[in-house]
């Protein structure tokens, strides 16, 4: 059987659960396991596990998004794509990467999907090619795409986006990306006075993860 022969490397542990990387003979995949997730935890990681397969069905068959190849009552299993998180190997001075990571962000948003956490480069990949990939979409919301509402939240992804640009490739900054970097939305504004002063909290205080913006071992 094949769970007899697949190997299992922890990436991440805290009270949310696990997340794997399972490898078995010529395969591999990432799987989140909550089933071990402290007891009031548990609800919300299962929340969190039902919006990321939510999404990833709907990007079915978008390269460079992970696959969705289970979904059950306590783990989520998704396809392994080959690579490093941004931080681990930054694309310096690398226009085509972020070319192609602009590229890929319109298609995710084209397909009705925001991912409402690009802040952090552990969900940008660097795969072992030199392109991006986009990994973690628990946090994203599905709507029209057209919305007001969906295009100021693909409004926030570009600008994370183009936060990471600015840091490791700032020469190819355009005049018009410069000034979307100085917008800033009510929606920024509003999570900077009111959420994140609460998710710090919960974060260093409570789950005690490192801060830099969600840096540590993400698949």
């Amino acid at each position: 059987m094949r769970e007899s022969t697949d190997t299992h490397q922890a990436l991440k542990s805290d009270s949310f659960g696990q997340i794997l990387l399972v490898r078995g003979p010529g395969s591999a995949l990432i799987r989140r396991d909550w089933s071990g997730a402290a007891w009031w935890a548990r609800p919300i990681a299962r929340a969190m596990a039902r919006r990321e397969a939510r999404a990833l069905h709907q990007l079915a068959g978008l390269p460079a998004t992970p696959a969705l190849l289970a979904s059950g009552a306590t783990r989520l299993d998704r396809g392994y794509l080959g690579g490093q998180p941004m931080y681990l190997r930054p694309p310096r001075g690398d226009q085509a990467y972020f070319h192609a990571a602009r590229r890929l962000l319109a298609q995710v948003h084209r397909l009705g999907i925001v991912h409402n956490d690009l802040a952090k480069e552990a969900n940008w990949l660097v795969l072992d090619d030199g392109t991006p990939a986009l990994v973690d979409f628990q946090l994203a919301a599905r709507g029209d795409r057209r919305s007001r509402w969906m295009r100021l939240l693909a409004r926030e992804d570009l600008r994370h986006l183009l936060k990471h640009k600015r840091t490791y490739c700032p020469g190819a900054l355009t005049p018009v990306e410069r000034r979307l970097l100085l917008r800033r939305s009510w929606v920024r504004e509003l999570w900077f006075a009111t959420g994140k002063p609460v998710y710090r909290f919960v974060t260093r205080r409570v789950l005690h993860w490192e801060d830099n913006e969600g840096r540590g071992p993400r698949p």
